[in-house]
């Protein structure tokens, strides 16, 4: 299983599920982001857990995501299906520049980032069951792709628009569903997009805010 990352020209790129777990509940990569973090508002009671950040060449901290609900697991059998989850995806927003150790260019983060970052991590934690591993490996190859090129496309179907609050101010969010779960993504007003995933909880009035102290997810 892998999911996305921010590789050296600034374009995601992958790393494994090992990684992944590995990288889960290490609170010191979120402390180095030049950016706040965000998650669901207050009127979000449940459980809330850290998953991992997303690091240039250069180790600048470029993205990463909180976790809201059930842990989601990469699971075949119907059990997954009942897990209620929200992903929150932070994704700093930067012009084209030069990276931090000079050795190449990284490129513009947009809304699209979000988009992407955002169904391609839906797509980490979706197994359709007829599915063995092999055929897994070339259907997530494929998936990804079309995540990569809905990410490209605001502007068209299957996306549509839903308003929600963003540190209790109403932002237009792009929001597409499938069969695997939802997918959404907008800009906050300080400097960074929001990309959120999930699966049995409705995107339809959740509300999203600063996390003022994100060692609380640890």
């Amino acid at each position: 299983m892998e999911t996305s990352r921010v590789g050296a020209d600034g374009a995601p790129s992958t790393v494994t599920a090992e990684g992944v777990l590995a990288a889960r509940r290490t609170v010191d990569g979120y402390l180095q982001a030049p950016f706040p973090w965000y998650g669901l508002d207050e009127a979000f009671a449940g459980p809330r857990w850290l998953m991992q950040v997303g690091t240039a060449a250069d180790g600048t901290v470029q993205h990463g995501s909180t976790g809201h609900g059930d842990e989601p697991s990469v699971r075949s059998d119907a059990g997954a299906e009942k897990e209620r989850f929200a992903v929150v995806v932070t994704v700093a927003a930067s012009p084209v520049r030069r990276s931090g150790d000079g050795t190449g260019v990284l490129d513009a983060t947009t809304v699209s980032s979000a988009a992407w970052l955002a169904g391609s991590g839906l797509l980490s934690y979706t197994w359709p069951p007829q599915l063995d591993h092999t055929l897994r490996d070339d259907w997530l190859d494929q998936q990804t792709e079309t995540a990569f090129e809905l990410a490209d496309d605001l502007g068209n179907a299957p996306w549509s628009t839903l308003s929600l609050p963003v540190d209790g101010v109403p932002v237009e969010f792009h929001y597409r569903e499938s069969e695997f779960g939802w997918v959404l993504a907008g800009s906050a007003h300080n400097g960074v997009h929001i990309g959120a995933y999930g699966r049995g909880m409705s995107a339809y009035g959740l509300g999203f805010s600063v996390v003022a102290d994100i060692a609380a997810y640890s």
